[in-house]
């Protein structure tokens, strides 16, 4: 399951995203629409503030008299209220056709006008950007937590084929992108598009002859952007894989910090980080040198319709058949109107990339898990009789397996201890148990009844698994017990840590239990992680207990300490455990030796060391020379 092979072949599909993302953007509805209709007057009030300057010029800098007999069309509904108001001077003033000055009252007036509508403006665009943002972060959260819940559904081998930059920027970057950027640019489009609306209004009430040339520019602007939407499509699936591999240089680089110091990795580090964001560089200038020129384009095609309008204006005011004011008006909003066109192909290349993003997205939540509850799975309450493999095979990778015919059972009560050379399949083994990954072929039964057709919540609540190299959670050290059971009394908890021998170590720190310990645990030592994990193990009180190798990478010391803690996880418990060190495995009832994926050797320690040449007793002999020559050194 990897998520580099997803194709976004859907992006241009409007209807099915839409479809798909309504669920995420049906709560937030009202206001999202509300600001995108907030957008709306924003955009219209261009057009009162360049109308505004053809009375003006007119009636205030030319002091041409306004000539009431083109208002007559108002007289019936004048008539009509002045029952109600006196209006009788203005009526009979219309009614005359006489000529008056207004200049001192435009003069005085106009101005307020302009910060009247400057004020409207910018109110209303602060509402319509802080609903926007609400909105649209609102989306983003709700679409974050749906895919994180999607994410945890997922098995063990989606996040050991795929890095973790890539599956950051697939589950929590793209669905900012898919909404946030989706609604800031859909305000913005609609922005230009009323604002477009108003000013061509305005065009087309000021002279209809002059606006031939404005429309014409109007939808030759428009041409290019049709042209982007496959470009946008390439940029931003190539700019999402080096945006994970970034990622994932900046998370390796925190958790290999030591590693890096070292080896004296820093040049090498470096470099490679500097590669990619060389690569990223060069994605960015291609998507400039992709879309950056509509921006030139558009300018040529405006300049044509600018030089078209000052042409045959001129020619208007020169012939009498239209004002300068008028005239003024009309360029002034052909200029204004130039400025949301040009803006257009830059939004329209940001909202395709949301669509990229949203596609992907939906992509996501199409996946599902091949490890996942039947719909009649069983619920177990406990595990009363045995585990029993029946010819498991097993592969991580196709044709190349990695368990091969194993068969073997472990009755409730008993101890397993599964020993062998590195990378022969024991840890495989452990994994499959608790359904980590799926068999290919063969059965693991629990009281009988395949794994498969168990629910996974309740199988797993039955098992309590210690691994070689624990993780613990950023947090407290209590924080990181009670993981194994959140309901536990107090009690319980300090019970946990008495037999995980924790009491000395926690009594030391300033804090307690509840000490900070860092990210991954990195304020404690392995055995000191080590019982952490083995009191969590505790206090789940899980009838089985898998024990990876869980003081390998220990001292003798911190072995030793380790070592009498899963003693006590041990009690009365059914154990399977992956031993590295045979000496701490000689009271076990079974000993399986697996190497090359199959189990070669089966028995007590005392069976198994007798069988002459035999796999375990030449581990055994190997393992006994090697304390022997520790020792005599």
């Amino acid at each position: 399951m990897k998520l580099q092979e997803v194709v976004s072949d859907r992006a241009y599909d409007y209807k099915y995203m839409y479809r798909r993302m309504w669920p995420f953007v049906k709560p937030y509805l009202f206001r999202g629409v509300l600001a995108i209709l907030l957008a709306v007057p924003v955009g219209l009030l261009d057009g009162a503030i360049a109308l505004s300057l053809k009375p003006y010029l007119d009636y205030v800098i030319n002091r041409t008299p306004l000539d009431l007999a083109n208002f007559q069309f108002l007289l019936p509904f004048l008539q009509n209220i002045s029952g109600f108001i006196n209006i009788q001077p203005a009526i009979a003033a219309i009614s005359s056709g006489k000529e008056i000055y207004i200049a001192e009252f435009l003069a005085f007036w106009i101005p307020f006008l302009v910060v009247g509508v400057a004020l409207a403006q910018g109110l209303l665009k602060y509402f319509s950007g802080y609903l926007n943002d609400w909105a649209g972060f609102k989306m983003a959260n709700g679409l974050k937590a749906h895919l994180f819940n999607k994410l945890l559904s997922f098995e063990s081998a989606l996040y050991d084929k795929n890095s973790s930059g890539l599956i950051n920027s697939r589950f929590l970057g793209d669905a900012g992108a898919a909404c946030a950027g989706l609604l800031n640019n859909l305000k913005t489009i609609v922005d230009n598009i009323t604002r477009s609306l108003g000013l061509i209004a305005v065009l087309l009430f000021v002279s209809w002859k002059l606006s031939f040339f404005a429309i014409i520019m109007l939808g030759g602007a428009f041409l290019p952007v049709a042209l982007i939407r496959k470009l946008v499509k390439q940029v931003s699936n190539e700019g999402m894989k080096i945006g994970s591999k970034l990622s994932t240089s900046v998370y390796e680089t925190f958790s290999g910090n030591r590693i890096i110091t070292a080896f004296n990795l820093q040049n090498f580090w470096h470099n490679k980080l500097v590669k990619n964001i060389h690569e990223q560089f060069e994605l960015q200038m291609k998507l400039t040198k992709r879309v950056g020129w509509l921006s030139p384009l558009m300018y040529l095609i405006a300049s044509f319709g600018i030089a078209g309008v000052m042409w045959y204006g001129n020619h208007l005011v020169l012939s009498g058949e239209m004002t300068s004011g008028s005239f003024a008006a009309f360029v002034t909003s052909l200029l204004l109107l130039y400025r949301p066109i040009k803006s257009m192909g830059n939004t329209m290349a940001g909202m395709q990339g949301s669509f990229v993003a949203m596609n992907r997205v939906m992509e996501v939540f199409d996946m599902e898990p091949t490890i996942k509850d039947n719909p009649n799975a069983v619920k177990i309450n406990t595990i009363k009789n045995s585990i029993s493999f029946e010819n498991v095979w097993f592969e991580y990778d196709e044709n190349s397996p990695v368990l091969r015919d194993v068969s073997f059972d472990i009755q409730i009560g008993e101890s397993l201890a599964l020993v062998g050379n590195s990378g022969g399949g024991k840890t495989t083994i452990a994994n499959l148990i608790p359904r980590f990954y799926e068999v290919k072929s063969g059965s693991i039964k629990i009281d009988g009844i395949n794994v498969r057709e168990l629910e996974l919540a309740s199988l797993r609540q039955n098992i309590a698994v210690v691994f070689q190299d624990n993780f613990l959670f950023t947090g407290t050290i209590r924080e990181n017990i009670i993981l194994g059971n959140f309901n536990a009394t107090e009690a319980e908890v300090q019970k946990a840590i008495k037999d995980a021998y924790l009491e000395d170590f926690i009594a030391k720190l300033p804090e307690g239990i509840d000490t900070e310990i860092g990210e991954r645990g990195v304020r404690l030592s392995g055995g000191q992680k080590q019982r952490v994990a083995i009191a969590r193990a505790m206090l789940k009180n899980a009838p089985v207990v898998i024990l990876d190798e869980a003081t390998s990478a220990l001292d003798n010391k911190s072995e030793a300490i380790v070592q009498k803690a899963m003693d006590k996880l041990m009690e009365n418990k059914t154990v399977i455990v992956i031993a590295h060190r045979l000496s701490t495995i000689k009271n076990v009832n079974k000993i399986a030796v697996v190497n090359d994926g199959q189990i070669v050797e089966m028995g007590t320690h005392e069976e198994l060391f007798n069988i002459p040449n035999g796999a375990y007793k030449v581990l055994y002999d190997m393992q006994f020379k090697e304390e022997t020559s520790e020792i005599g050194a």
